[in-house]
This record gives structure tokens, C-alpha cells and sequence, in this order.
């Protein structure tokens, strides 16, 4: 199509003239809205990295299920090449957390452990908040751009 325009201009004006000013500008589209899949996978690649550096060959995955839920995934190979996975689910209730392991093994998180759990979780929602969602962890505005 617009090559015939063209050719009708260049008939009634003799000119070769550009057709740029037909173009439709770019469209200054926002990003799209993510998925929850997409926004849980995002947050636990942050939760992941809080525990230090990934080694090479492993996953390694610490996120928030729902309120009272967290989850810590971590898969690798072992020195005798042997696929292992771990999963740990967390049950927090308002006096303490439930910490589910594979073959019905259930505990109590007690002592050092529920601190480090405690200081996971804080160090989940800042970055989280920061890195996702560009809130402010402690008031939840929007962060400044820049």
C-alpha cells in the first residue's frame, strides 16, 4: 500500500517524497502485568541467594507459599553424581513454626535455627520488596526511580 502512495505523490508532485510522517509512532507500552507463577519464581530466586552464592549444578529456592507457608528447595548433584533434592516446608502459627521435612519428619524450629529463620524471612520481604515489587520494605511506597 504504500508504495502505490508513493507513486501517486511522486505523479502529482514530481517529488520523491517521503512517506515517514504516515508511520504510526512506537507505542510506549507499560510492562506487562506478571503472573503469580512468574511473580513466585522471581521471589524465590531472591529467597535462594540469601543463603550465599549458589554452587554451580545446583537450584536452590526459599520463598513465601502464603501467609503461614514457607518453602526451602534446594537441588544438586552429589559427589557421586547422584541427583539429590531437598524440600523443607515451614508452618508458622503465631507461637512457633513447624518445620515438615520429607518421610514425615516434624519439627519444632527452636533456638538458632528459628533465629536464622526469623532473620530469612526479614531479609525475603526487604530485598523482595525492593527487587519485585520497588517498595519501600518499611512503608511500602514506591521506590523512587533512578
Amino acid at each position: 500500500m504504500p508504495s502505490i502512495l508513493k507513486k501517486v505523490l511522486f505523479l502529482l508532485t514530481g517529488d520523491d517524497v517521503s512517506l515517514d510522517f504516515l508511520k504510526t509512532p512506537p507505542k510506549k507500552r507499560p510492562l506487562r502485568t506478571l503472573t503469580e507463577r512468574e511473580l513466585l519464581t522471581l521471589e524465590s530466586e531472591i529467597g535462594g541467594q540469601l543463603f550465599g552464592p549458589v554452587p554451580d549444578g545446583y537450584r536452590r529456592e526459599f520463598f513465601c507459599l502464603d501467609h503461614d507457608t514457607w518453602i526451602w528447595y534446594e537441588e544438586g548433584v552429589d559427589k557421586d553424581n547422584k541427583k539429590q533434592i531437598t524440600t523443607i516446608r515451614y508452618e508458622v502459627s503465631p507461637t512457633q513454626v513447624l518445620k515438615i521435612q520429607e518421610g514425615g519428619r516434624y519439627s519444632y524450629v527452636e533456638g538458632d535455627e528459628l533465629r536464622n529463620f526469623g532473620l530469612a524471612v526479614r531479609l525475603y520481604y526487604e530485598q523482595v520488596a525492593r527487587k519485585v515489587y520497588r517498595r519501600d520494605p518499611a512503608t511500602g511506597h514506591k521506590l523512587q526511580a533512578g
